[in-house]
């Protein structure tokens, strides 16, 4: 199994210095990929911007986007950016899109949330054509830099219902399935989605598995692992971000390995980690565990 960290973008205590640790750090362990995810509102730092920092810092990791909003934004912009990540990185972009949920991220960049999915695919082949060296229409120049990976980065999709799944077994190469608390169930459910879609759409080829989850292995990993989670559900109400916050214990060595194991006997490819803290020993102590399996 190959393993990758998500970089804490959310915290407001997430630095210049600190996120130059966190990225040579994760380059320098046992990891496999560094990820990072899109979020408008809210106290985020930006997806692109973050990356490509990690990109420039890094020699070895695989950089992740998971997931681009890919409908709050133009297909030709979407292409360029990320072919200037992969050539950022030295063709090491692996790029995951999706449709997100937060409606309100839309309307802040003035993007309609109406037929997403629909505009997703038609997104998604023209930045291939962009990536092939085609016009984005006649009588323009093709948009570069050219991708150093050849037809464009690899390209995974987050998608959670049978519907979303079925249109993305035409173009992706694999999924990206998250459990909020690391439960091997609700993987295996939606990687045998992937799978029937898959088989439905007519591919040989089996969909690439990562899947994530949101844990914590600082000092006082159980409360700030349930206070985050509170406080990124609770657009839901403040039931269901209570009731879910107070399930989450992936804040123990043995939890996290448990989690891991779980995913491994699935078939998970890559476990993704998602520490919910900006603190380095987040990455030690992950690696640490890693080194140990």
């Amino acid at each position: 199994m190959r393993y990758g960290i998500c970089l804490p973008y959310m915290e407001r205590d997430y630095d210049r210095a600190t996120i130059l640790q966190w990225c040579r750090a994760i380059d320098a362990g046992p990891f496999y990929s560094l990820s990072c995810g899109e979020r408008i509102t809210g106290y985020t730092f930006d997806m692109r911007v973050l990356l490509a920092a990690a990109a420039a810092v890094t020699e070895r990791v695989r950089i992740v986007p998971s997931l681009y909003v890919l409908p709050m934004h133009s297909a030709v912009w979407a292409a360029k950016e990320i072919a200037t990540l992969d050539q950022l990185s030295g063709g090491r972009v692996t790029v995951t899109v999706g449709v997100g949920g937060r409606e309100k991220d839309y309307q802040a960049v003035g993007a309609s949330f109406a037929k997403r999915h629909q505009r997703m695919d038609d997104q998604v082949a023209e930045m291939r054509r962009i990536w092939a060296g085609e016009p984005p229409f006649e009588g323009a120049d093709p948009v570069g830099p050219d991708p150093v990976q050849a037809g464009g980065p690899p390209i995974l999709v987050g998608a959670m219902g049978p519907k979303s799944m079925q249109r993305a077994a035409r173009w992706a190469q694999g999924i990206y399935s998250f459990s909020l608390n690391g439960e091997a169930n609700e993987i295996r459910h939606m990687q045998d989605m992937a799978d029937r879609a898959w088989e439905e759409a007519g591919r040989t080829d089996k969909p690439y598995r990562m899947a994530g989850f949101w844990c914590s292995l600082a000092d006082d990993g159980e409360s700030r692992l349930k206070n985050y989670v509170y406080d990124y559900l609770k657009i839901a109400g403040e039931d269901m971000a209570r009731a879910v916050s107070g399930m989450m214990n992936r804040h123990t060595v043995d939890n996290v390995r448990r989690a891991i194991d779980g995913y491994r006997e699935i078939g998970v490819e890559e476990t993704m980690f998602v520490p919910v803290t900006a603190d380095p020993v987040e990455v030690e102590r992950l690696a640490d565990l890693i080194d140990k399996l």
